[in-house]
């Protein structure tokens, strides 16, 4: 196990009411299956750089964020970074991984300081066997990490650094994936820039273009979305 693995579970803990309340899928479980749930949930606080999962390690935990920001990555020994997704609060991951029963082919990094929730592999297993709500969550979610990671691949390919911010804003702001964001979202400039793969000179530029296009609003701290629509559809309608 990794020193920073020993470092989470050192620091778990049961998660408070209001943490449980922050869970999305939690309150639409049947009464046995939300107590099995709740009984089984920890939480540990992540530091920034520590990795909550890493390339190799068996997935024992499915996981979830309830504050902070965590960024999803390829295996840095064998070549380039690629980001490939920002994880925002309420935002649930590695149920891919969970389901098969088998060892990450990603890394998931704090950015941040962040209090990451974990249930126990085989409570997710128990919920699949025994709960009809949790299936369907289940299968919700999956669409939608597949079609974020359908628009991550676009976002790779696009060459605009305003629309790369734009797309990649969509993303984290996501409302089926990222429930917990709301219309802000508590991020610094360069922290954008590491999930965008752009300086954060250019991610400043870009972030002043939507702000003057008023899609966005630069607050202290964060952004706020003003306008979600015009952020997903950039670079399809011509200029902005």
């Amino acid at each position: 196990m990794s020193p920073t693995a020993n470092r989470l579970r050192q620091r778990a803990r049961p998660l408070t009411d209001a943490e449980l309340a922050s869970i999305p899928w939690l309150h639409g479980l049947e009464a046995d299956a939300r107590s099995r749930a709740r009984e089984t949930l920890m939480v540990s606080e992540a530091e920034p750089g520590d990795y909550i999962c890493r390339v190799g390690r068996p997935a024992t935990y499915w996981l979830g964020l309830i504050d902070g920001l965590l960024k999803m990555s390829n295996d840095d020994s064998r070549g380039p970074i690629m980001t490939f997704t920002g994880l925002a609060p309420g935002g649930w991951f590695g149920e891919g991984t969970a389901l098969k029963r088998e060892a990450y082919r990603y890394n998931v990094q704090a950015l941040r300081r962040s209090r990451v929730a974990g249930l126990p592999i085989d409570t997710f297993h128990w919920l699949l066997d025994n709960s009809i709500a949790f299936n369907r969550f289940v299968m919700h979610q999956l669409n939608e990490r597949l079609g974020q990671f359908i628009a991550a691949r676009e976002i790779d390919r696009i060459s605009d650094p305003d629309v790369r911010v734009a797309r990649s804003l969509a993303n984290l702001f996501h409302p089926g994936l990222f429930p917990g964001v709301g219309q802000v979202l508590r991020i610094t400039q360069q922290e954008l820039a590491y999930l965008v793969g752009l300086s954060r000179q250019r991610v400043n530029q870009a972030l002043a273009h939507w702000e003057r296009q008023g899609a966005i609003a630069v607050e202290y701290g964060g952004l706020r979305v003003l306008d979600l629509a015009a952020l997903r559809r950039a670079g399809s309608d011509g200029p902005v």
